[in-house]
């Protein structure tokens, strides 16, 4: 899943006489795959691209486009978005297509727990924080992403109110643990690792109609 930061995919499950389908950001691709396999049972998986967070004003109008694509061939549709940064207009298109999503405004909420994020938040406001999928992705989505590739000189503007980095980490992954360390000493910030597992996905997914 080289390409999963690109490409809108289709992830169809086992079979069963009650289709649900999961729309997702595709920063959840790897994650929500892997519970597939567990005790949740039979769901599909269709995934928007990652890049929406980019312009998350998109971000609304392409999952109201995939529901209204997808409505008839389902019994059940999720969403598994935080707000992301669309100022509540994803919640007020999922109100008015009766769908229901995770709780908490962005992926950070839902992985820590909301009520542990903002403890993070008040232990320390200055902090950056990646994911699985952000620390695989680092040099991609943020290095490049903000070109500090070809102006280093922009990480004091961008990251200088920022002291600390946590890496809240969904799977005992040494490679992507490795990544994040180096993150943190590439942005110059003290760094620290939370194991957070996929528990907040995997009681949404759970309470299925």
């Amino acid at each position: 899943m080289s390409d999963e930061t690109e490409d809108e995919r289709f992830y169809g499950g086992r079979g069963g006489l009650r289709r649900v389908l999961v729309i997702a950001c595709g920063a959840l691709a790897r994650e929500i795959l892997s519970l597939r396999e567990g005790p949740l049972g039979a769901f599909d998986v269709t995934c928007l691209p990652a890049k929406l967070h980019n312009r998350p004003a998109l971000i609304p109008a392409a999952v109201q486009a995939k529901i209204r694509a997808k409505r008839a061939d389902y019994d059940e549709i999720l969403c598994l978005y935080g707000d992301c940064g669309t100022g509540g207009e994803l919640d007020r298109v999922l109100e008015a297509e009766g769908v229901r999503r995770i709780g908490g405004p962005h992926c950070y909420s839902f992985y820590a727990g909301e009520a542990e994020f903002e403890a993070m938040m008040e232990e320390e406001l200055g902090t950056f924080f990646l994911t699985d999928f952000l620390a695989r992705h680092f040099e991609t989505l943020v290095i490049e992403g903000l070109g500090l590739d070809r102006f280093p000189q922009l990480r004091d503007d961008l990251f200088g109110h920022y002291r600390k980095l946590v890496y809240l980490a969904q799977t005992d992954d040494e490679a992507a643990t490795a990544k994040a360390e180096a993150a943190a000493q590439r942005l110059g910030l003290a760094y620290e690792r939370r194991f957070t597992g996929l528990r907040g996905l995997q009681d949404f997914l759970s309470e299925r109609a």
